[in-house]
């Protein structure tokens, strides 16, 4: 019988899994609607219905909110800060632009290799609220291990239309969007004291975004797409980005932050590589080069990492 925390190294695994799912789901969407910022909206709207239903019956999320107004008034946190939730929103609407052109796998990969090395401006800047942090060289090898890790996985595309290379890069910002994002939702989470009203308020601002947005497009021209009646599984994205907090909120208290990076890193980039061989976008083909690139961007994560990972 597997030992606690086994179980919760699995569980974060999992979530990895989870992070990959999605992306399948909002790319599907997208494609079926042949518009990206409708896909990240129908995502971000069922996951606030959600997350709101929660909200409503529970108790801490409400004192997490009440918590939350008080630090705006007292001026303990940025007003501006709030609004990370609208780079959620902007990372989704990349996310379902550039996963039906170049695949789930390579997506994974750029986007952790943005989140790398965005991750060093962020903590040398102290945008996490703890203070600025001292940049090792381990860190910095290891943004520029995940980088090149991005160069291998599409050298067999170099030759490709233009248009897959520029989702690829895409791909890179999408992952630094989410990286400064995660940064800010610290603030937010230090004094909410409650990762589900720190969750809430993500949902509720990324929504508020994608809707002036979508407005927007559509008066440059966009089209607004009709809904699909299938697959169904393509309007999980928001429901399983809920079930992706509540994994994330319970495990890290257990197993660290570190360990949770490490295996929710391994946990994406392996299921994002068997959902691109058992149900590939765009006829997008798994080859030896993205296998490599997978490896060598977990490889990456770990070598950024600590050794206390292996002494828990």
């Amino acid at each position: 019988m597997l030992k606690k925390t086994q179980r919760l190294d699995f569980l974060a695994a999992l979530s990895g899994l989870m992070i990959a799912m999605q992306a399948r789901a909002n790319g599907e969407l997208s494609h079926l609607l042949g518009n990206g910022v409708q896909a990240a909206l129908v995502s971000f709207g069922s996951g606030l219905i959600i997350i709101a239903v929660i909200a409503a019956f529970s108790p801490a999320i409400k004192e997490g909110a009440r918590n939350l107004r008080g630090a705006v008034a007292r001026k303990e946190i940025p007003t501006w800060t709030l609004f990370a939730g609208a780079l959620g929103g902007s990372f989704v609407a990349v996310q379902t632009h550039i996963v039906p052109l170049i695949g789930v796998a390579i997506y994974s990969v750029a986007s952790i290799a943005g989140q790398t090395a965005a991750s060093l401006v962020v903590d040398r800047i102290g945008l996490t609220g703890g203070g600025k942090k001292h940049i090792t060289p381990r860190r910095i090898a290891a943004a520029f291990f995940t980088v090149f890790a991005v160069f291998i996985s599409v050298f067999d595309r170099i030759d490709a239309s233009n248009l897959s290379l520029f989702a690829v890069v895409m791909g890179c910002v999408a992952g630094a969007i989410v990286g400064v994002q995660r940064a800010l939702n610290g603030q937010i989470n230090e004094h909410s004291k409650n990762s589900l009203a720190t969750t809430w308020l993500n949902f509720a601002t990324g929504l508020t975004f994608l809707s002036c947005l979508l407005v927007f497009t559509t008066l440059g021209g966009d089209n607004l797409g009709k809904f699909p009646t299938s697959p169904w599984w393509v309007y999980l994205g928001g429901a399983i980005g809920i079930l992706y907090i509540a994994f994330a909120s319970t495990i890290v208290q257990e197993i660290g932050v570190l360990a949770f990076t490490l295996f929710t890193t391994g946990g994406q980039l392996i299921g994002s590589l068997l959902i691109d061989v058992i149900a590939p976008t765009n006829g997008n083909i798994v080859s030896w080069y993205l296998v490599s690139g997978i490896l060598m961007t977990y490889l990456g994560v770990v070598i950024g990492g600590q050794s206390r990972l292996f002494k828990r």
